[in-house]
């Protein structure tokens, strides 16, 4: 018969609760202790809002249980009176401090909207710090793929994918699509998350304080390969920066369109690649969905569509246009571009006559 395990006495009651909150001592605070300024004011929102609202939910919570020990039934000594019904003083409280608390939250949160606006452009580098005269920002371009990041740097003409470097104290300008779904950039030591949309550019100004490495990642599921979707943030100081630039312009890969398509297909747990060329206006015609030659890209159609289109002819242009059906499924595209310039109408006696087929597949349209 097997020995009994001797029972071990119970926990007093105080430590359990303790012992519930030992799986968050690895989580970090960065937060509310960022390293970036639009972060740290984001922080200082948050901690604003929370400290607001508990001064209506401690005294709550406190009273709630105050009012359940006093008006216990043993105790005696509480006046037990049930045709109360109303205070007019006890009503003022309840409404009044609830209400201030509301009118300060909403002006709060009113200036704050306006003043870190991620389309505004920064005033000041830190606190204290305002925006020094001259000042060049750092323009960077990212494209959320399946299941990573690109960084485009258009002012260097290079670009990396699941890195991303910035100088210490130097604004940055970011401009952020997506090539399918929708997701999120998001570096919590820079700035809050901002999500990232096929065919739609967002923005965001930003800046870090300090130099160090820092987690970026997707805040939005996109997919099987979200959870690696992660990328590492360099805060560097300027001379580190330059030789970040100087690495990268030694590399020998340059960002294509068709190096551009290979990133594209999904994978997830890709490695850190840099490029020391990138095609000019790759990014402009990743956000108009026409980095394959023969896609039209999304502002002409925008353009026609805006002068009323084109007529029939365009039926079978924009069939052809579809973005990723094709594409997708494995077909191949041809090399060149093919469009309908003109629709002609047959003959009345060929249209009452029996027509082959295959008359419609041995001839081609006007290129």
């Amino acid at each position: 018969m097997p020995a009994r395990l001797p029972r071990l006495p119970p926990l007093p009651p105080l430590l359990l609760p303790l012992l519930l909150t030992l799986p968050l001592a690895g989580c970090g605070l960065v937060t509310l202790s960022p390293s970036g300024d639009i972060a740290a004011r984001q922080g200082d929102l948050i901690v604003v809002a929370t400290v607001l609202m508990l001064l209506i939910v401690v005294p709550v919570m406190v009273l709630t249980g105050w009012f359940a020990w006093h008006f216990r039934a043993t105790n005696q000594k509480a006046n037990h009176d049930p045709d109360w019904h109303h205070s007019t003083a006890l009503e003022l409280v309840i409404w009044s401090a609830p209400l201030l608390i509301v009118i300060m939250l909403g002006a709060v949160t009113w200036i704050s909207t306006h003043t870190l606006d991620p389309f505004r452009k920064l005033d000041r580098i830190a606190e204290g710090r305002p925006l020094p005269e001259g000042v060049k920002p750092l323009k960077v371009q990212v494209v959320a793929l399946d299941w990573k990041w690109l960084f485009i740097y258009p002012d260097y003409g290079i670009a990396s994918v699941n890195e991303m470097a910035a100088p210490v104290d130097v604004p940055i300008e970011f401009q952020i699509t997506s090539s399918t779904v929708m997701n999120s950039f998001f570096v919590p030591a820079l700035a809050g998350q901002i999500y990232a949309m096929p065919a739609m550019e967002t923005r965001l100004h930003a800046v870090i304080n300090k130099a160090g490495d820092f987690e970026g990642f997707s805040a939005n599921y996109s997919g099987a390969g979200f959870s690696q979707m992660r990328f590492n943030f360099k805060g560097l100081d300027g001379q580190d920066f330059d030789r970040w630039v100087a690495k990268a312009r030694e590399s020998n890969a340059e960002l294509s369109r068709g190096e551009y398509l290979q990133l594209e297909k999904p994978g997830a747990r890709g490695p850190v690649r840099l490029y020391g060329k990138t095609m000019a206006g790759l990014y402009d015609a990743v956000l108009n969905l026409c980095v394959e030659p023969t896609k039209m890209c999304q502002r002409d159609m925008a353009a026609i569509d805006a002068r009323g289109g084109l007529g029939l002819a365009n039926v079978y242009n924009v069939t052809r246009l579809s973005y990723d059906a094709d594409r997708r499924r494995g077909a191949e595209l041809p090399a060149s571009n093919v469009y309908v310039a003109a629709l002609c109408s047959l003959p009345s006696d060929v249209m009452a006559s029996p027509v082959d087929p295959a008359f419609y597949g041995s001839r081609r349209l006007a290129p």
